[in-house]
């Protein structure tokens, strides 16, 4: 981002309080040496954690687990041109500890395609960055609704 092209950077915790208001996110990892990216519905731990729930033999699950990925999600709203994006950048990892499962299990996010056996994939929010346009208006005077 330029000091002035109208974006303004996000803190930490303004990034995670954000992403607890968006019900889908993307998670980008590679698949066969090439960016994949996937919807998904997801929700936070209590540590800011980004928490996934995905078949146990699926191909995401096998993807990510161990692997550096990004988790982003956002909100747009076109009429006024203003909206945010939050990234969250660290290792998935599959939650194998079974009263870490089943606590996730209480208090986690529900599969919106359900299946008999379902995982928990944990983001840690090593890294989080984020973005906002407010009411279309650069730093320059610029109205970019006009």
């Amino acid at each position: 981002m330029y000091p002035n092209d109208g974006m303004r950077e996000l803190g930490c915790h303004e990034c995670l309080r954000l992403l607890a208001t968006a019900p889908i996110g993307r998670i980008v990892h590679t698949r066969q040496a090439l960016p994949a990216v996937v919807p998904v519905n997801f929700g936070l731990d209590n540590d800011g954690a980004v928490l996934l729930r995905t078949s146990a033999g699926s191909e995401l699950a096998r993807a990510v687990d161990g692997a550096v990925v990004d988790f982003e999600a956002d909100a747009v709203d076109a009429d006024t041109h203003s909206g945010w994006s939050v990234v969250v950048t660290d290792r998935a990892e599959i939650v194998t500890d079974p009263a870490e499962a089943a606590r996730l299990e209480r208090i986690g996010p529900r599969s919106w395609a359900p299946l008999p056996e379902e995982v928990f994939v944990r983001i840690e929010p090593e890294l989080v960055t984020g973005r906002e346009l407010v009411g279309g208006r650069t730093m320059y005077g610029l109205d970019l609704s006009a």
